[in-house]
This record gives structure tokens, C-alpha cells and sequence, in this order.
């Protein structure tokens, strides 16, 4: 075999082997953002069309983000915010619609006392995206149905759930630093007449079970 000829095996193997390692590069980096990101990975491709652009946006958002100055809640301001919610949820019994307005207030508060901006929803949910993207779908839900009802179009139904997607992302800013899980989200409950007729009020007075009188009546 030539000189030549092995010169040029050589650099074919090289460059095999240099594609093959910017192949598992690329992947392994999307599976990280992937695993970060969750369902706002998928959504920012859908937004940017296409992989490679939406990547350039998570990454750009991580820099951002590097670049706040964000800081975890003490013992005392968790409790405080925990009493607060649960005055929130209490009051959904008899006022659904101002209950959901006061949980998103809430959460946005708490957001800002975290160090984060809350100028606008797309803003606080990029910022949010990076370090709690596991529940920023259930916020957005939650944003969505409020707007709904500022416009007296969901339902009591609606608004229960809505409680619920706000909950989970209040818990997820409230969790300690040392990541320890926070106690267990107490439901929102409707009561199944109300969900029958999208009317009516919700007990949403937790119990140990986990679910209102009013089902366990009906079970």
C-alpha cells in the first residue's frame, strides 16, 4: 500500500471519527437541554422551526439567566407564603374567579421576591423555563385559564384546574435549597354538582385523604 494511499485512509478515519463525535456531542447536549428544559424544549422548536434554532434560544436564556441575581426563601417566608395560599384556596369557595386571580398574583410575587422579572408572562416564563421547567407547562395553563375568566369564559371546572397547574409551580418556587421535596399539594376540589352544572362553589378545605366530603359522600 502507497504512502499516499494509507495518507488518505487516515484522513478519512479522522474525519469518520471527528463526525461521529460531533454527532454524540449534539446529542448528548440536547438530551441535557431536553431533560432542563422539558416540554418547553418541544415548544420552543415548534416556535423557531427547527432544532438547531430553538437550542440557540435555551442556551441564550441560560446565559440570562446566569446573570440574575436570584436568591431561595428562608423558613419564615416559605411559611408566610404557605398560610397565604392557603387563605387563597379557602377562598375559592365562594369566589372561584377571585380566587385564581389572587393564586397568579401570588405566584408572581413570590416569583419576584426570588429574584426573578415579572414585567410580562413571556418574559417570567423564559427566565422561569431554566430552572423550572418541569412545572412551567402547568403555569402556563394556569396563566390561560386566568385570562379565560378575566373574560367570564371558563368554567368552575376550569378554574379548580387552574389552582391546581398555580400550585405547582408555587411549591416548585417555595422548595428548599438543599432540594428537599415541599409537603404535598392539598387539591382543589369541586363538588359534583357544581361540576355538573359548571356552576356552584368548591369545598377546597383539604383533608388527610386527599379528597373533599363531598366525594367521599358520593364514592
Amino acid at each position: 500500500m502507497s504512502t499516499a494511499l494509507m495518507v488518505v485512509i487516515a484522513v478519512v478515519v479522522v474525519a469518520v471519527l471527528a463526525a461521529a463525535g460531533v454527532l454524540l456531542w449534539s446529542r448528548s447536549r440536547t438530551g441535557r437541554l431536553r431533560r432542563q428544559f422539558g416540554s418547553e424544549y418541544d415548544r420552543a422548536v415548534e416556535r423557531h422551526g427547527g432544532r438547531a434554532a430553538a437550542e440557540r434560544e435555551l442556551r441564550a436564556r441560560r446565559e440570562r439567566h446566569q446573570e440574575l441575581d436570584l436568591r431561595p426563601l428562608d423558613a419564615r417566608q416559605r411559611e408566610l407564603y404557605r398560610e397565604q395560599w392557603t387563605h387563597v384556596q379557602e377562598q375559592f369557595v365562594d369566589a372561584p374567579e377571585s380566587a385564581v386571580e389572587h393564586a397568579d398574583r401570588l405566584v408572581t410575587t413570590v416569583m419576584a421576591d426570588r429574584g426573578y422579572p415579572t414585567r410580562d408572562f413571556e418574559d417570567r416564563v423564559a427566565h422561569l423555563s431554566v430552572e423550572h421547567g418541569r412545572t412551567l407547562d402547568q403555569y402556563r395553563r394556569g396563566h390561560l385559564i386566568s385570562v379565560r375568566a378575566a373574560d367570564g369564559q371558563a368554567s368552575t371546572e376550569d378554574l379548580r384546574q387552574a389552582m391546581v397547574h398555580y400550585r405547582a409551580l408555587f411549591e416548585d418556587l417555595l422548595m428548599k435549597p438543599d432540594g428537599d421535596t415541599p409537603a404535598a399539594s392539598r387539591p382543589v376540589s369541586v363538588p359534583r354538582e357544581a361540576r355538573g352544572a359548571e356552576a356552584g362553589r368548591a369545598d377546597t378545605r383539604p383533608d388527610p385523604a386527599g379528597r373533599d366530603a363531598a366525594e367521599r359522600q358520593g364514592g
